[in-house]
């Protein structure tokens, strides 16, 4: 029963970059299969960013060139770095397995706005 609490959300302007992690307590199934996900109000979750099986990463097209995946294995962390951020990347970003299982962590805010 792995625990996930995701961290780094905030207030930004347009253009402006926020670093998000994911903070694993318990065990981790899989190393390679994570992805961030967001959900705006009003919108269902959607992935925005993963690892896949074979360990190669892949992003939607909207955030592709700005925003990058990544973890640190020792810390059991994951990573997101978000730059040139857009009004429409607000949302409540989670982490989770890709595809996801089990529970969701409670999520961190990011708010785009001038």
């Amino acid at each position: 029963q792995v625990q996930l609490v995701e961290s780094g959300g905030g207030l930004v302007q347009p253009g402006g970059s926020l670093r998000l992690s994911c903070a694993a307590s318990g065990t981790i199934f899989s190393i390679y299969a994570m992805g961030w996900y967001r959900q705006a109000p009003g919108k269902q979750r959607e992935l925005v960013a993963a690892f896949t099986s074979g360990g190669s990463t892949n992003y939607v097209d909207s955030v592709k060139g700005r925003f990058t995946i990544s973890r640190d294995n020792a810390k059991n962390t994951v990573h997101l770095q978000m730059n040139s951020l857009k009004p429409e990347d607000t949302a409540v970003y989670y982490c989770n397995n890709y595809p996801p299982y089990g529970l969701w962590g409670p999520g961190t805010q990011v708010t785009v706005s001038s």
